[in-house]
């Protein structure tokens, strides 16, 4: 993928938000996936080649990363939020008859619900949520890591356990990420609900119970977000569960999206 091309002052132009690893020209529903706290849209391509014929799914490429690295990481929801909701309502005017399905998970939980929401207020409302390993809005935990020196915020990162082996045994790699992990975490540990309304739309929640980032309660309390009907689905396998857990978490993501879409549609696309 080409990379940010700069402005005359040396700036770089950002770059739209999606990235779609496997088009479905056919597809009836679009699966957007919003990436954890350093991580790029890279994390859902297998998720875009594996999706059902009729799901297109694409990755919100968050500045600072991947083909985004010369655009600085933003660490205010807001800003954030604005570029993904911009994006998005042009793909809904572009195929206003497919239904979009927002997922995402840890930090992308959070912008994925933001997201929601400005897009409600834009009058483009996403058919369903899919929020996974976060607490609801208002039980964000306030911590303050994103203060932490470097090898404090390193060894976080590797606690938690999203991050590639290969990547945590590259010292030089590491550092030049950091930047992008330690705004990401600021991001989300001073994230506050943004003012507006409530969503009216279904959520559903996914968690694993051995997961020290977000307990039962944390993740019921997502009911309170919406007038639409929350369910829930609980997994083992700690915080990066939908890596032990990934055809099982995909299948119900689809299995989400599936229940949005009307009930007659076309039939499986025919061979020329």
């Amino acid at each position: 993928m080409s990379t940010a091309s700069s402005a005359g002052n040396g700036a770089a132009v950002p770059q739209p938000a999606l990235r779609t690893f496997a088009v479905r020209a056919q597809s009836r529903a679009r699966l957007v996936c919003f990436p954890h706290a350093g991580g790029g849209a890279g994390a859902y391509r297998l998720w875009g080649f594996d999706a059902p014929w009729d799901v297109e799914v694409a990755a919100v490429q968050y500045p600072g990363r991947e083909d985004r690295y010369a655009e600085p990481p933003l660490s205010a929801m807001s800003e954030l939020v604005d570029g993904i909701g911009a994006d998005l309502v042009r793909e809904a005017v572009a195929r206003p008859e497919r239904a979009t399905v927002l997922f995402g998970h840890s930090m992308g939980a959070a912008v994925a619900y933001e997201t929601a929401r400005w897009l409600t207020a834009a009058g483009h409302p996403p058919a369903a949520l899919v929020v996974s390993g976060q607490p609801a809005p208002h039980r964000t935990r306030g911590t303050t890591l994103h203060r932490a020196d470097d090898e404090e915020l390193l060894a976080d990162v590797r606690r938690l356990g999203g991050t590639s082996s290969g990547v945590l045994g590259h010292q030089a790699l590491l550092r030049a990420l950091l930047p992008v992990i330690r705004s990401d975490y600021r991001l989300i540990e001073t994230y506050r609900p943004l003012p507006g309304r409530r969503l009216d739309v279904p959520v559903t929640v996914l968690y694993a119970d051995d997961d020290p980032e977000v307990d039962s309660a944390e993740a019921q309390a997502w009911h309170e977000v919406t007038d639409g009907p929350c369910s829930f689905s609980v997994f083992t396998g700690g915080h990066f569960y939908l890596e032990q857990c990934r055809e099982a978490v995909r299948a119900q993501v689809v299995a989400c999206v599936r229940e949005v879409l009307p009930a007659t549609g076309p039939a499986w696309p025919s061979l020329p």
